[in-house]
């Protein structure tokens, strides 16, 4: 029979355990949704070009409107008139989840699994295994990521014989920090953390996969299928949910349609509906003026939030890039108990504990610790102070968990929930959400905080970083500025995509609204009330990108330094400077996966920018992609 799919040549030979057949024919059947996809993307620039347009903010959806796809009026999903999910056994404790991918760039079978024998013996009580944020997507690393998932998930020899080996490993350790183990039985310990997923987001394209006519096909249709397809009947038999992440999402339109995606898998599958679970990701301001829509467009398949900070402060910037008298501070002042992240997170919470119709309260998980435990002892000490205390600060707000964003941190954090040992926070009593002006002046709400050329270097030197770690294939990476490099009391933080995001949109912004500095800074000579312009852009990123060539091995690899790195600052170079402001780094780093030719990087970052200053065309699909028939027919 004739199928709607194209290929990448030789992904079918080199990954047939991924693209099984039963897997292929569920991609076929959740193919139509990607119509539905691109046309939701389209809306999505329409509405950012609307309200750069017009100047306007974003607003509440009007009570007595029904809620697309659906026939829930939004007034009803605000009042709890709506059927949830109950919380499955394996969600009910979260105190921990920890994130991160299944596999690792250019590396063995074996080398992946490693990574996923260090999550599931962790501790953690749920892991992530990211498929988005924290995933390279260089060369196959998405099909190595859903392949070493599958063996795990099975208990396949290669992955015990892997977790045996890492067991060790990780005890070794534990008894130089903690002077104990943290594994007993190793066999035992892989059975405790939930396994979850995350897909990527609809406005990103697969790799491998394209529709018979060229088209880009959807991200997420693929990362859902791949995933769900293979690992049902074996999550299911052992006596676990099936769950996922399910990030980028900005209105409760976009959520209905991951809830027909869902529910059309089952029926696919012969599931349940409401089989399939799901955690929502509030990384996109207007997800803060549709929560409990979001939620009750997901319906049985919704069982939480999670309150993560990058791609939140990132949203808001995008979402205010018109306005010129909204200007973000240093990074490191937007804490979650920093203005519109302050009120954000306060909305998430009442959001999670107003009862659906049938009583049923949701999750709220925590965001992120980045820290690592590795550098001096005063380093370590003080870092594991902070990370402590934003575990304190979350647990006594309402949360049921808390994200890490490395294993090593899982025993750190989690004792803050086991003092309290209370399985989660369902149902504590929090204000209900109202809906007026003054609510939406809150998610936009700034306080003064430091914004210097201090902070710009900060910016700057981790942004070029991060391009480079990604085109190399490490979508996470342990990063800090360069002037800390050699520094042991200033720990490297777990980066990924997100951080890079928001560091590009803050540096766009002091550029395009003539931002003030706040403080002097005697190595350039600016001074407190100068404005941020494109000429100090320019000396900074000089200056720093020459540490960064200048840096050991440790810290940019050496062969990344004629290769992705000036691609890197090409791209920083050309987002900075574009008046119109691109909607995501990501696109512009996913156009150059895989060359290291900086012509060819010039010219796709160009037609990039030309093709959305036009029309607010995303350049989404593989440039590189060579397509194989054997995908096309059966």
């Amino acid at each position: 029979m004739t199928r709607s799919l194209e290929f990448r040549d030789g992904v079918l030979r080199a990954y047939p355990d991924v693209y099984t057949p039963p897997a292929i024919d569920a991609l076929e059947a959740l193919a139509p949704f990607n119509r539905d996809r691109r046309n939701l993307m389209n809306e999505r620039t329409a509405r950012r070009l609307v309200r750069f347009r017009d100047r306007q903010r974003i607003r509440f959806l009007a009570s007595d409107s029904i809620i697309p796809r659906t026939s829930i009026r939004v007034a009803d999903a605000r009042a709890g008139n709506f059927d949830g999910s109950e919380i499955p056994a394996d969600l009910q404790r979260q105190w921990i989840q920890g994130t991160g991918p299944a596999a690792r760039p250019r590396s063995t079978t074996e080398e992946g699994l490693r990574n996923v024998a260090y999550a599931l013996l962790s501790g953690a009580d749920g892991w992530m295994f990211d498929g988005e944020d924290a995933l390279g997507q260089v060369d196959t690393m998405s099909l190595e990521n859903q392949r070493n998932l599958k063996l795990a998930i099975a208990r396949d020899p290669r992955f015990l014989t892997v977790a045996e080996h890492v067991s060790g490993e990780m005890n070794r350790w534990a008894e130089g920090f903690f002077g104990r183990p943290i594994i007993a039985d190793w066999r035992e310990q892989l059975e405790f953390t939930t396994t979850i997923f995350r897909c990527r987001g609809l406005h990103l394209d697969d790799r491998h996969i394209r529709l018979a006519d060229g088209t880009g096909f959807s991200a997420s249709i693929v990362d859902l299928v791949l995933y769900v397809v293979n690992n049902h009947e074996r999550l299911r038999a052992a006596g676990r949910s099936i769950v996922l992440y399910l990030p980028k999402i900005q209105t409760a339109g976009e959520a209905a349609l991951w809830n027909d995606m869902l529910s059309a898998l089952e029926r696919h599958l012969g599931l349940a509906d409401g089989t399939i679970k799901a955690y929502v990701l509030v990384e996109q301001i207007e997800q803060a003026f549709q929560l409990m829509e979001i939620r009750a467009a997901l319906g049985l398949h919704f069982v939480g939030y999670n309150t993560g900070r990058w791609d939140y402060i990132n949203s808001v910037a995008d979402a205010l890039a018109w306005d010129a008298d909204f200007v973000n501070p240093n990074i490191d002042a937007i804490t979650m108990t920093y203005g519109y992240m302050r009120t954000y997170e306060d909305r998430v919470r009442r959001a999670m504990n107003t009862p659906d119709r049938n009583g049923r309260f949701a999750l709220w998980q925590g965001g992120m610790e980045p820290n690592i435990p590795v550098g001096s002892e005063a380093g370590v000490t003080s870092g594991m102070t902070r990370a402590k205390a934003g575990g304190e600060r979350e647990q006594k707000s309402g949360a049921s968990g808390k994200w890490v964003a490395h294993w090593k941190m899982v025993h750190i954090v989690r004792p803050i929930w086991e003092a309290v040992d209370e399985a989660n926070q369902l149902g504590r009593e929090f204000p209900p959400l109202t809906y007026t002006d003054e609510d939406a002046a809150g998610l936009a709400m700034l306080e003064p905080a430091p914004r210097t050329v201090r902070g710009a270097r900060d910016l700057l030197s981790v942004a070029l970083q991060y391009g480079n770690a990604f085109l190399r294939g490490f979508q996470a990476a342990a990063l800090k500025p360069a002037d800390f490099f050699g520094n042991d009391d200033v720990l490297y933080l777990m980066e990924d995509m997100a951080t890079g995001e928001i560091r590009v949109s803050i540096l766009w912004e002091w550029i395009h609204k003539a931002a003030q500095l706040t403080d002097d800074d005697p190595e350039t000579g600016a001074r407190a009330g100068d404005t941020f312009d494109a000429a100090l852009f320019a000396r900074l990123l000089d200056e720093e990108y020459a540490k960064l060539l200048a840096a050991g091995n440790r810290d940019v690899h050496d062969d990344s330094k004629a290769t992705t790195l000036p691609i890197a600052r090409e791209i920083v170079a050309a987002y900075v400077a574009d008046a119109v402001k691109p909607p995501w780094y990501i696109d512009l780093l996913n156009l150059n996966l895989g060359s290291s030719d900086l012509d060819t990087a010039r010219a796709r970052i160009r037609a990039y920018v030309e093709a959305f200053e036009k029309d607010g065309t995303r350049l989404t699909e593989n440039p590189d992609f060579v397509g194989s028939m054997g995908g096309t027919t059966t």
